[in-house]
C-alpha cells in the first residue's frame, strides 16, 4: 500500500488580481484602438463633411480632443471628445443637433470606429491572464 499526503493552497485572491490586471490592460488596448480609428476618420479640411460621413475639422481641435479613460473599479472604458476642449460639438456631430445656434446633421465618428474595431476586441483579451 502507498500513502500519499496532499496539501492544497487557496489562491483565489491571486487569480482575481490577475484577472483584474489582465482586464484593465486589455480594456486600455481596446479603448486606444477605438480612439485611434476615430481620430484617423476625422480629416482636417476647411469645408464641412457630407452628412453621414465623419466630420472635418478646421484646426484639428476635434481630432485632438478625443481621449479615453478606464474605470478600474467598474471595468469600463469611456472614449470620446473631451468636453473641456470642444464642449458639446462632438455630441452635435455624432448624433446631429444644435451647437452654437446652428443645426448640425448627423456625422458619426465614434460609432463607426467601434464597428470597425469590434471584430478585433476578443483577441485583445485572449491570453491576458498570466
Amino acid at each position: 500500500m502507498i500513502a500519499v499526503k496532499v496539501t492544497t493552497k487557496n489562491s483565489i485572491n491571486q487569480v482575481k488580481r490577475k484577472v483584474d490586471q489582465g482586464n484593465f490592460k486589455s480594456l486600455g488596448h481596446a479603448a486606444a484602438a477605438i480612439r485611434l480609428v476615430a481620430r484617423r476618420s476625422i480629416r482636417r479640411r476647411k469645408s464641412a463633411a457630407m452628412p453621414g460621413s465623419p466630420p472635418n475639422t478646421r484646426r484639428g481641435q476635434l481630432k485632438r480632443s478625443l481621449m479615453y479613460a478606464i474605470d478600474k473599479q467598474r471595468g469600463v472604458a469611456l472614449i470620446g471628445p473631451s468636453f473641456e476642449v470642444v464642449g458639446t460639438a462632438g455630441k452635435a456631430h455624432e448624433f446631429g443637433g444644435k451647437y452654437r445656434r446652428e443645426r448640425y446633421p448627423k456625422r458619426p465618428f465614434m460609432g463607426p470606429a467601434l464597428e470597425k474595431v469590434k471584430d478585433r476586441l476578443p483577441s485583445m483579451w485572449a491570453g491576458s491572464i498570466r
